[in-house]
């Protein structure tokens, strides 16, 4: 039995920066991990998806050029080489937090499967198959999430891919069949459709994108069908069934059926937290759906056992993860009063162009009842995007109509999250909209379009 000041179960992005805080401050520190230090996000989410989007996006530039008098011919994937620049930069990334933490005094990385014993004693599944047992005075949970695989008839009869395995592919789908229409899904969709595949993308609901502005939603949606990225909506995927290298499957579209035929099937309906092998049962720690329950101070149910990131439910977003380790780590070593209330979380999805989103949307700002003002400009009125043949989606704000200042913002645009991000540094500073509109922006930038945006709400207008 080993005792530490300080366990932390999972090394992602919430647990490696605490760590080391954590050994900096003294602290003798474990940190546990089953398999790769960094989480979800370096190897298997961000960092990944985004290096295979970057060689999709210039494979549609280079197929595209011709729109700005560039001919460029034989363009073809080589798909080993962009999964082999993948690994690379996951590898990159990985090795260096990995360092991070060795290099860091009283902290020990200990590679293995954590549960609990009881409140505060953790047994370790080792990797050599040998076990240890820790007790801690403060245990940070912070283990993510994971793909869910739907109870699909005949889905555990042929190879699905998930968003982890996807990338591993060494040959190109011939028709890729994605089952669900989340972010996640949107971004692998348009990528292997620039890649070459044929691409289907199924979603359950009866709205596309229902948690966002439906003018937003239609745009993003005619963005990618001009890509020719099929998409049903109101689908109910069935069954599925195989013929050596053909798989089927069956669905009920719009409440008819149908069946659609595809080489590969992607699975991407949603998350699942990882606390099933937490033995979270021999503690007071509660759960919701899987999920670790909190309050707005992290703390879980069982004193000094605090919860960070996806494993907690709500925005699962590397950003979020982040956040959390300066929220737990301030309140208890500096002395401060933080919290995850309305706290702003804003997001990007990284389709192209990108979508960047944070407040609220007009939808909500209706929903609440405020007097509010809407400002939308079309990236075909903004002269970088007509300078860069990137014309494609808009600009959205909403406003206080008494106050100035700004709510909320939605963003489609190349470097949309950029953008996004200038309204979001606005709100953070109490700027109102009228200074933005007079503001002096370097031309011809994408930021410039920020006068043109607000100049809606000119007096008179």
């Amino acid at each position: 039995m080993k005792h530490y000041d300080a366990i932390i179960i999972g090394a992602g992005q919430g647990g490696v920066p605490l760590a080391k805080k954590l050994g900096k401050k003294g602290l003798k520190t474990a940190i546990i991990e089953r398999k790769f230090i960094g989480g979800t996000c370096i190897n298997e989410g961000c960092t990944p998806t985004k290096a295979m989007i970057a060689s999709a996006r210039i494979m549609h530039l280079a197929q595209t050029a011709g729109e700005v008098g560039i001919n460029v011919k034989n363009v073809s994937i080589n798909m080993k080489a962009v999964i082999d620049r993948k690994n690379k930069i996951v590898s990159q990334f990985r090795n260096s937090a990995e360092k991070g933490l060795d290099k860091t005094e009283n902290v020990e990385i200990i590679f293995g499967e954590a549960s609990f014993v009881s409140n505060k004693e953790i047994k370790i599944f080792l990797n050599d198959e040998a076990d240890l047992n820790l007790t801690a005075d403060k245990i940070f949970i912070n283990t993510g999430d994971r793909p869910t695989i739907p109870e699909i008839d005949g889905l555990n009869e042929i190879n699905y891919l998930t968003s982890t395995t996807i990338m591993d592919l060494d040959e190109l789908p011939e028709h890729l069949l994605v089952v669900g229409a989340s972010y996640i899904a949107l971004e692998f969709g348009q990528m292997f459709k620039r890649f070459g595949s044929k691409v289907t993308v199924l979603e359950h609901n009866e709205k596309f994108l229902s948690r966002e502005d439906d003018d937003v939603a239609a745009e993003i949606k005619k963005i990618l069908e001009e890509e020719q990225v099929e998409i049903f909506t109101k689908t109910i995927v069935q069954k599925f069934s195989s013929t050596g290298t053909v798989i089927t499957a069956s669905l009920k579209i719009d409440d008819k059926e149908s069946n659609i035929s595809c080489s590969h099937v992607l699975i991407a309906a949603g998350r699942t937290p990882n606390t099933n092998d937490l033995k979270l049962e021999n503690t007071n720690i509660k759960t919701e759906k899987g999920y670790i329950k909190v309050n707005d101070k992290l703390e879980t149910d069982e004193p000094n056992i605090y919860a960070l990131g996806d494993v907690k439910g709500g925005p699962a977003f590397t950003h979020v993860s982040y956040n959390d380790h300066l929220v737990v780590f301030k309140n208890l070593y500096k002395g401060a009063d933080e919290s995850i209330k309305n706290r702003m979380v804003p997001y990007t999805m990284f389709t192209d162009p990108q979508f960047g989103r944070m407040g609220i949307n007009e939808k909500e700002a209706r929903q609440k009842k405020l007097n509010f003002k809407v400002a939308c400009l079309p990236m075909v009125y903004v002269a970088r995007g007509i300078e860069t043949n990137e014309t494609n989606g808009f600009m959205k704000a909403i406003v206080d109509a008494d106050t100035k200042q700004i709510l909320g913002a939605a963003v489609i645009s190349e470097q949309g999250g950029e953008i996004m991000s200038m309204l979001q540094l606005a709100m953070m500073g109490n700027i109102t909209y009228d200074v933005l509109r007079s503001a002096v922006f370097a031309h011809p930038l994408y930021a410039e379009a920020l006068n043109n945006l607000f100049m809606q709400f000119d007096e008179g207008r």
